[in-house]
């Protein structure tokens, strides 16, 4: 069974930076793809950055240049690294897994197990 455990989550001001590390274990086979996706209350879940057992990875425009996702397999954990970060990335942030996974993707609905989310809030 896949499980996957968020933390890092906190307060930052505009412009800071927070890592996101995500425990992901219960794999039975390599292929799999790891993602975050994120949601403020009272809207939709949104895909944020995924990334591929070979490395591939996908970001949804808000986040491109500032946002970096990477992913250390002999430790089963996956990050988040946040840079220039703005109020309006201020949300809760969910791990995601797709197995089998041989792509990156961001449809929330496209994902197999999910994290219990980590919350961010940037504010001054």
């Amino acid at each position: 069974q896949v499980q996957l455990v968020e933390s890092g989550g906190g307060s930052v001001q505009p412009g800071g930076s927070l890592r996101l590390p995500c425990a992901a274990s219960g794999f039975t086979t390599v292929w799999y793809s790891l993602g975050w996706f994120r949601q403020v209350a009272g809207k939709q879940r949104a895909g944020v950055a995924s990334i591929d057992q070979g490395g591939r990875t996908s970001y949804s425009d808000s986040v491109k240049n500032r946002f970096f996702i990477s992913q250390d397999r002999a430790r089963n954990t996956l990050y988040l690294q946040m840079n220039s970060l703005k109020p309006e990335d201020t949300a809760m942030y969910y791990c995601a897994a797709r197995v089998p996974g041989y792509s990156p993707w961001l449809i929330p609905s496209d994902s197999d197990s999910w994290g219990q989310g980590t919350q961010v809030t940037v504010s001054s």
